[in-house]
């Protein structure tokens, strides 16, 4: 019997703008990554379909299962003649290799290429990953300098795209050294997975680029003395 990873391997890609064509989707609507992948400019589709929505209410331990079923949903419809595109979550790397594996189905029911979808795929949560230790490295620069406004306690946690327990709760050492004006400091932290975090939270809500900046602007770094919240966009 064959391992997902070796029926996925074996398979042979199609083109994405052979993908597109049977969506209606012209090629100036995609923006590929490669030959087998692609991201789609809404700005220029205006989508009007029915939308059937999986969802799982008793999953096993290791989680399997919702993705594999959309992928096969998705294969009987199509097979029965109808137009479909099924829309999955990007999975995060943290599972990965973990006792679930990956997160783009398993067997004949996955999404392919299996490798890239679960380490990279097109770089969005590296992204985010950059974006958020970005804010917490400001922060630290921010005490660090003893820049107002004086902020108590730290919020923002950083966060990767890995299930690493030993950096869930760490201590962080920020001395000041011989650095005039500066501040020296000792906080506990940890990191979050990429998945979960706030700048993640953010990207899914917003409607707009204008929007997500005001969303990242809003999110709480931590609090002064006064109690007063300190904002990113402080």
């Amino acid at each position: 019997m064959l391992t997902d990873i070796e029926i996925a391997e074996n398979c042979k890609l199609k083109d994405i703008r052979e993908i597109a064509k049977k969506l209606n989707l012209a090629e100036e609507e995609l923006e590929p990554y490669g030959k087998y992948k692609a991201k789609i400019n809404l700005e220029k589709v205006n989508p009007k379909a029915k939308l059937i929505l999986v969802t799982a209410i008793n999953p096993t331990a290791s989680g399997e299962g919702k993705t594999t079923i959309s992928i096969g949903l998705a294969d009987g419809l199509a097979r029965a003649g109808k137009k479909v595109c099924l829309a999955l979550r990007e999975p995060s790397l943290g599972p990965v290799f973990g006792i679930k594996g990956g997160a783009a189905g398993g067997g004949y029911a996955q999404v392919v290429p299996m490798a890239d979808i679960n380490l990279h795929f097109t770089g969005d949560l590296h992204a985010v990953t950059a974006a958020n230790n970005l804010l917490c490295a400001m922060i630290d620069n921010h005490i660090f300098r003893n820049l107002e406004p004086k902020i108590k306690t730290v919020y923002f946690k950083r966060c990767m795209d890995m299930n690493d327990r030993s950096l869930r709760s760490i201590t962080l050492h920020n001395p000041a050294g011989n650095m005039k004006g500066c501040t020296s400091y000792d906080r506990e932290e940890g990191f979050e997975i990429t998945a979960a975090s706030e700048v993640m939270a953010c990207l899914c809500l917003a409607t707009d680029l204008a929007d997500l900046k005001k969303r990242i602007g809003n999110i709480v770094v931590g609090v002064t003395d006064n109690g007063d919240y300190v904002r990113a966009r402080t």
